[in-house]
This record gives C-alpha cells, sequence and structure tokens, in this order.
C-alpha cells in the first residue's frame, strides 16, 4: 500500500465525509484544498438515476462557462473553401479538410475542440474510432457539427471555454468547470452554469429526480458532496 503524504493527510482531514456541503461552501473547501504544485483543475462529478443503454435518457450537450475553463483550448476545425476563411480568422488553431482528416486518422491529436462543417461530416464521419472514445467526435447536439453562418460563432466559444458533457456508460457525468486558481465567486458562476444547462437537457425518459448525488474535487484534492436539492436550486439562479 503506497503511503499517504501530508498534504494529501491534511486535505481529506478538513472534508467531513458525512456532510453534505452547500454549493459555495464545497467551491471554497476544494479551492482551500488545491494545494499542489500546479494549477489543478476543479471537476464536477454527478451520479445520475439514468440507464444510458436507452435513448431516451441521454445526457448530453455543451454550455459556455462565464468565467471560461482556464487555460488555452486547442480548437481544430475541419472545413474548407469560405468556410475555412471563417474559421481561420475566428481563431481557429488548424483549419483544413482531407488532408488534416488524414493526419487525425493517423494519430494526431494535439487538440482540445474539433469542429466541423456540416458538408464535410461524411468524410469526418470516419474518424469516430479516433474521436469518439475521446468524446471529441464532432456532433450537432453539442454545437460542433455547424453551418457557414454559425461557424465564427462557434470557434469563438470554444476558444472562449465551452464545455462539452455526456453521460457516460456507467450513468454518470463528468465535467470541468475551471481552475483552483479561479476566484471562488468565480468558480461558483461556472458551477451554476453547468448545472443550470445539464438540469435543462433532462432526457424525455427520465423518471424522478435525474441527479442522485454530486461531488465537487480537484486533479489531486479529495472530493466534497454537496447537497443535491441546494445544488440544483442554484441552477434556476441567473449567472
Amino acid at each position: 500500500m503506497s503511503k499517504v503524504g501530508k498534504r494529501t493527510t491534511t486535505a481529506r482531514e478538513k472534508v467531513n465525509k458525512d456532510t453534505f456541503y452547500s454549493p459555495i461552501d464545497a467551491v471554497a473547501l476544494v479551492k482551500e484544498n488545491a494545494t499542489a504544485r500546479f494549477d489543478e483543475t476543479v471537476e464536477l462529478h454527478l451520479k445520475t438515476g439514468l440507464d444510458g443503454r436507452h435513448a431516451d435518457q441521454q445526457i448530453r450537450g455543451s454550455v459556455v462557462l462565464p468565467h471560461g475553463v482556464g487555460k488555452d483550448v486547442r480548437v481544430l476545425v475541419f472545413a474548407e473553401g469560405e468556410a475555412a476563411t471563417i474559421a481561420t480568422s475566428a481563431g481557429a488553431d488548424e483549419v483544413g479538410s482531407d488532408e488534416l482528416i488524414q493526419k487525425v486518422a493517423d494519430g494526431y491529436l494535439n487538440f482540445d475542440v474539433v469542429l466541423a462543417q456540416r458538408e464535410l461530416m461524411g468524410k469526418v464521419g470516419g474518424l469516430g474510432r479516433v474521436l469518439g472514445p475521446r468524446g471529441l467526435m464532432p456532433n450537432p447536439r453539442t454545437n460542433t457539427v455547424l453551418t457557414d453562418d454559425n461557424l465564427a460563432r462557434g470557434v469563438e466559444e470554444a476558444k472562449s471555454g465551452r464545455v462539452d458533457f455526456r453521460l457516460d456508460r456507467t450513468n454518470l457525468v463528468h465535467c470541468i468547470i475551471g481552475k483552483a486558481s479561479f476566484q471562488v465567486d468565480h468558480l461558483f458562476d461556472n458551477l451554476r452554469a453547468m448545472v443550470g444547462e445539464i438540469t435543462r437537457s433532462r432526457p424525455t425518459g427520465a423518471k424522478g429526480q435525474v441527479i442522485r448525488s454530486a461531488t465537487l474535487t480537484s486533479t489531486m484534492g479529495p472530493g466534497v458532496a454537496m447537497d443535491v436539492n441546494q445544488m440544483l436550486e442554484i441552477a434556476n439562479e441567473p449567472v
């Protein structure tokens, strides 16, 4: 058994495992416990009562966090012609069609977000085995398959901090809400925006309360359980 370090022990002692913290208290505690030598990512983990084996119980979407994600987001866009010019002007890091598709198929993965011109999805679809397992495959439901008219906005949103979320195979939702270096109120705003969008994405086949438990944590810190009812209440407040 590996030895638990002093930093980890101290952080765990600050968290009462029998307490369900209010969202603002959970944010403050996670930030306090993020004492690693790098800027830890703050993550939200939700346990749902859904069964992802059924199409009408899937949750999938995206949200632009009001204070971003705290890192430089590399955006790759599959586009050609005028759409490629639009994407480049909007700030995309890499833009291309056939050659770029082949480059990704060969294993290139130096990017965080993938967008695609709608007309190219027939070709991009072949990258499902490469991009799908990493959650990077363009999909209309996450606003990553775009027309020429909304391509510039899509690139700008991706660069500014849009976060995708989806139900995984164990019926959990995992997503980031920022960095530990963020101010508490900025992390709280991002949390509120994220939970609000997830609740608005309630699937048609859901029964009862969708979110059963919620945990907030940082990359190296202990999990902090949140009061689900209080969390759902802030989701309905304006950011």
